[in-house]
């Protein structure tokens, strides 16, 4: 008789599924709604919230804003990410298992925390401001905190463990013998790397990059704080709608445009994915 392992997975499928679905059915029906103030709703259906929100200004400035900072965050991320993965994957040290373990650790300490030490290490009188002045001679501080260099930072000390994680169990997959063929055939590091490496790493780095697009579109923490409220992505802006202005109504339609946005991305990359794969088996083919 074989054991049916899917049935011993439902259960939690089940808990999750209606846990997520129910919480978000609750705020995008209220996004039908308009804000009476208070935190009251009207009672007529209505799409004046998305019709603002696609076409006010001000909320597609944030948008965009979120957008371009989760774009930056994946791009430094996977630069940064992929060498020190590749190098994890393919060290004979002793010390490989410590490093991965210590990654891991840090990859496992929450946000708040990572970004507080953030704010002491980048702040005016903090550590590396006083390197900079009295260790390299600059006239002034420099500012991290309440721009976009700062928050991206942020972001990245928030989702590089992930990347590093993810793309090393990727790396791992692929033999270490098909980089020596190719070297034996007289191929270097570089055209390795190139035409061997890359190409078969390809589908860990589209869901790493998905899964740091993820996390940076939805990041609130990093954003808030580093921004010292002065840097308006769309999840502080949420937040402030919800709960410096209690317009429930306006603050589910701005959850439910990210969620859209999010989405769509995630839909497209997947089927971009797909298409490539199915061309390449037709090309061996």
């Amino acid at each position: 008789m074989r054991l049916r392992w899917g049935w011993f997975i439902l259960p939690s499928l089940v808990v999750s599924g209606v846990l997520l679905f129910l919480s978000q059915a609750v705020f995008l029906r209220v996004s039908f709604f308009r804000d009476r103030g208070f935190g009251r709703v009207e009672a007529d259906l209505t799409l004046a919230n998305y019709v603002r929100v696609l076409t006010d200004p001000f909320y597609l400035r944030s948008l965009l804003l979120t957008a371009e900072v989760a774009l930056i965050v994946v791009a430094v991320s996977l630069l940064l990410g992929y060498p020190a993965a590749y190098i994890l994957a393919r060290m004979r040290s002793r010390w490989a298992p410590a490093l991965l373990a210590g990654l891991v650790v840090t990859a496992l300490v929450a946000e708040v925390i990572k970004v507080l030490g953030l704010i002491v290490i980048f702040s005016a009188d903090g550590p590396l401001n006083r390197f900079l002045v009295d260790g390299l001679g600059l006239a002034a501080p420099v500012r991290f905190l309440g721009t976009m260099h700062g928050v991206v930072i942020g972001l990245l000390h928030f989702t590089l463990g992930f990347v590093v994680l993810l793309l090393f169990a990727v790396i791992q997959t692929i033999p270490r013998s098909l980089e020596e063929a190719a070297q034996g055939m007289g191929a270097g590091r570089l055209r390795v790397f190139w035409r061997v490496v890359l190409p078969l790493s390809l589908p860990g780095i589209l869901v790493a990059a998905l899964v740091v697009f993820n996390l940076a579109m939805g990041a609130f923490t990093a954003a808030a704080l580093v921004g010292g409220g002065r840097f308006l992505t769309l999840p502080v802006l949420i937040e402030r709608t919800l709960i410096l202005e209690t317009k429930y109504a306006m603050a589910a339609a701005l959850s439910a445009v990210l969620l859209a946005v999010v989405m769509l991305v995630n839909a497209l990359a997947a089927t971009l994915l797909a298409r490539s794969r199915l061309a390449r088996l037709q090309g061996v083919a």
